[in-house]
């Protein structure tokens, strides 16, 4: 990466890294803050983070818990309680793409607002947008300390500000660190759609299972997530009536969702986030070792290279590493990473099975997306829509007009993660009070 480009993908993580410590810290003049600096082994990480051999067969189980400080918090009112909630580390089951159990790590975090909204307290189960696949990138941990620095990683918790703005409500929260961000046995399978719709499930059920908690089996549950998450919300929403058919799901947000990851592939090549390619190769590769003569065939030995040091990166790691690189440096083409898979059926089929839409949501589903958007393209997100529109399902379409990209800088991705999270919070909310909504798949075709 030359010295501009770091400059301009520091001050781009700069800028995110204040908006939402001036978001977070708007609530209360003065927050506690976690410190983040001790090391994994000081923190008891390993043993919790460490599956055991034997895990339960039934999905949502609760392998482990123990009680977790969060990073930022605020004292109400000079009382003990402290805003916004009581947060609980967990470790779950889920299935993974293969058939076989995971265990998934987690966290749970009871408001100490009350919902004031109609029924039992809601529940959101909150899907993250990209973190990385390092261990130290884990939502969970991030929670716990905001700024977490473990191993030599570091990560910030730019999520913490929609998932508070939802513990305000008086709604709980789940967040999921989805299979293999976190805990110690396996490589994150990033943006594969079977194992982030069941870790997003199975996080539900594993909350309704805590005891002493105030959501029961008749609490609503919403969906919510934005870039990787919001393909996980949407991956969770189309799997869930034959994957979980007994949660009371309520509506799901889907936002900048990657939903077709050969589009996306295209898109993302030579931009900030090239390093997510990389990310997505290993977790085909996971359950696909037959994919390994072809990415012998077509990759250099600089691409072998950062396909393997990418396991051990956060998203940080990996915009120094390899922001703005293209595929085509690591091709023995010399073509772009796109072109090779197109040509060869067992690769592409390969992507092709990550598709998300290909399923019908029985619940309101929303689908945002910017129309400039410079990582997740505007159009496959738009279609996305249609394709769940074209099954009958309840589908509100969202495109966020923007005028111009921002040239591979994220910039148009993130705005309107930022600008909407209002507005997507108090969708989901509508949902949880039975405010009835019927979509606007009769016109999506002609919006932009």
């Amino acid at each position: 990466m030359t010295r501009t480009t770091r400059t301009l993908a520091a001050a781009a993580g700069s800028a995110l890294v204040l908006s939402l410590l001036s978001t977070v810290t708007t609530a209360t003049a003065a927050p506690t803050t976690t410190p983040a600096t001790a090391s994994a082994t000081a923190t008891g990480y390993d043993d919790f983070y460490t599956p055991p051999t034997d895990l339960p067969a039934t999905d949502g189980t609760v392998v482990r818990s123990e009680p977790m400080k969060l990073g930022i918090s605020f004292p109400l009112l000079g009382r003990q309680t402290r805003l916004p909630g009581t947060a609980t580390r967990i470790l779950y089951t889920t299935t993974d793409e293969g058939g076989d159990q995971a265990a998934v790590s987690g966290v749970y975090i009871e408001p100490s607002k009350r919902w004031r909204g109609k029924g039992d307290r809601p529940l959101v189960s909150f899907s993250v947008g990209t973190q990385g696949v390092a261990d130290a990138c884990a939502p969970s941990k991030t929670l716990e300390s905001f700024l977490n620095v473990e191993d030599g990683k570091f990560m910030v918790g730019y999520e913490v500000p929609s998932i508070y703005g939802f513990l305000n409500d008086g709604v709980a929260v789940v967040v999921t660190d989805y299979i293999g961000l976190g805990t110690t046995d396996r490589v994150h399978t990033y943006m594969n759609r079977v194992d982030q719709g069941h870790a997003v499930l199975d996080a539900a059920r594993a909350a309704l299972s805590l005891p002493g908690t105030s959501v029961t089996e008749r609490s609503k549950i919403g969906l919510y997530g934005y870039s990787q998450g919001g393909g996980a919300a949407g991956a969770a929403a189309e799997l869930a009536p034959t994957y979980a058919p007994e949660l009371n799901l309520a509506g799901a947000y889907v936002g900048g969702p990657p939903a077709n990851l050969f589009e996306v592939m295209k898109t993302i090549d030579g931009t900030l986030l090239t390093g997510a390619i990389p990310w997505t190769i290993n977790a085909m590769h996971a359950y696909r070792p037959e994919l390994t003569p072809y990415l012998d065939q077509l990759v250099t030995q600089k691409g072998i290279e950062a396909i393997h040091t990418s396991k051990e990166q956060c998203i940080v790691d990996t915009l120094l590493a390899f922001g703005t690189k293209k595929t085509s440096e690591w091709t023995r083409s010399g073509n772009p990473a796109s072109v090779d898979v197109a040509a060869e059926p067992v690769l592409m089929q390969a992507v092709a099975d990550q598709r998300i839409g290909r399923l019908k949501p029985t619940i309101p589903v929303q689908v945002l997306t910017g129309t400039k958007d410079d990582i997740v393209p505007h159009a496959q997100a738009k279609q996305l829509a249609l394709d769940w529109c074209a099954q009958g399902a309840n589908v509100t379409y969202k495109p966020v007009i923007q005028l111009v990209g921002s040239g591979g800088l994220m910039l148009s991705h993130l705005g309107p993660l930022l600008s909407h999270q209002g507005a997507a919070r108090d969708w989901i909310v509508d949902r949880f009070n039975d405010v009835r909504t019927s979509g606007n798949c009769s016109s999506a075709a002609r919006l932009p």
